[in-house]
């Protein structure tokens, strides 16, 4: 279950509550006693790896690989006629 931080408008104190995602956003002050609001926090996004820069894209001779839409040519062979 979840963590969430509630924010007290009357006496400004914050806490931490450990509610289900089907609970209701709602909290009690443990200082006042006063409803409390839920503070929204973004969640921090981490790229680690290979794969998210261009230069991670490149083949052997240095060249960007693909067409340049994202798709990367198989097997592609020319005939002379």
């Amino acid at each position: 279950m979840p963590i969430y931080v509630y924010e007290c408008p009357c006496c400004s104190s914050r806490f931490e509550l450990r509610q289900s995602f089907s609970d209701k956003a709602k909290g009690t002050c443990p200082q006042c006693g006063e409803d409390a609001t839920r503070i929204f926090w973004p969640a921090p996004i981490i790229f680690k790896g290979s794969g998210f820069y261009v230069t991670d894209y490149r083949n052997d001779r240095g060249h960007a690989s693909g067409n340049g839409n994202g798709d990367a040519k198989v097997g592609s062979k020319t005939e002379d006629a």
